[in-house]
């Protein structure tokens, strides 16, 4: 099986599957950390480098204030109950986003977890939080433009590796494979730039039913794909192509 170097994954169906099932919203969601669980765990096993779970957007602040309270709660409690596991088993935790918006109850011990992993090896965990590719790229532009206004760059110096580097993902390869689970074709402001070439793999299953099954079922169908990034399949058959 031919195993992405990084997978991004739009987890989505919290609140449908609860409401098949004649449960409130937070339900839905809660069976969704065990996803979240099972899913970092195969996504080790099979030899993922990066796993990036977009796990609440700048959007998500809009929802009831209760629906917010229990997320946050949500975090704070995998944050808890993860850390051993992160810590034993080699994996780094990152966050990007917005993270000051996180209330203190979840930002505090958030941090405390990516500052004590940052030397593990064993696989990147990044964890998509108050986060807005539009705004990600805002923040970029800001920066290098505060860069270019200090006469500490020239804005012919302002490529796309440099660009990249300035992402809240700077340092992390770009996406070869993004999963959105419940069947909804859109990346709702994930990472655009960085997926510019990403393969997509949409899935009816909602995130709650997501298991290791579903997750090799979507890397089956990645390794099917010929990834060509503007090249004639010729060329990538007799090894011109970007690996």
């Amino acid at each position: 099986m031919k195993i992405p170097r990084h997978v991004a994954i739009i987890m989505d169906g919290n609140g449908r599957w609860a409401r098949s099932q004649g449960l409130p919203r937070v339900r839905g969601h809660e069976a969704g950390a065990k996803s979240v669980r099972e899913i970092v765990r195969a996504s080790r096993a099979l030899g993922v480098e990066v796993l990036t779970l977009y796990s609440f957007s700048t959007e998500n602040w809009r929802r009831p204030a209760d629906e917010v309270t229990a997320l946050m709660g949500l975090l704070k409690r995998y944050v808890f109950q993860e850390r051993a596991e992160i810590l034993d088993n080699g994996i780094q935790l990152r966050a990007i986003g917005q993270i000051e918006r996180l209330p203190a109850f979840v930002r505090v011990p958030l941090k405390r977890l990516i500052r004590d992993s940052r030397r593990n090896t064993g696989m990147v965990l990044n964890l998509a939080l108050s986060y807005g590719s539009r705004a990600e790229m805002l923040s970029a532009v800001r920066h290098l433009a505060e860069e270019v206004a200090a006469g500490r760059l020239k804005p012919s110096q302002i490529d796309e590796a440099r660009f990249s580097a300035s992402l809240f993902t700077g340092g992390l390869p770009d996406p070869d494979l993004v999963i959105r689970t419940s069947g909804e074709f859109r990346l709702s402001n994930f990472l655009l730039w960085q997926v510019a070439y990403a393969e997509i793999y949409i899935t009816d299953v909602a995130w709650p039913e997501f298991r290791r099954p579903q997750l090799e079922q979507a890397f089956a169908s990645f390794g099917n794909r010929e990834r060509r990034f503007g090249k004639t399949g010729d060329q990538i058959q007799s090894g011109g192509g970007r690996a």
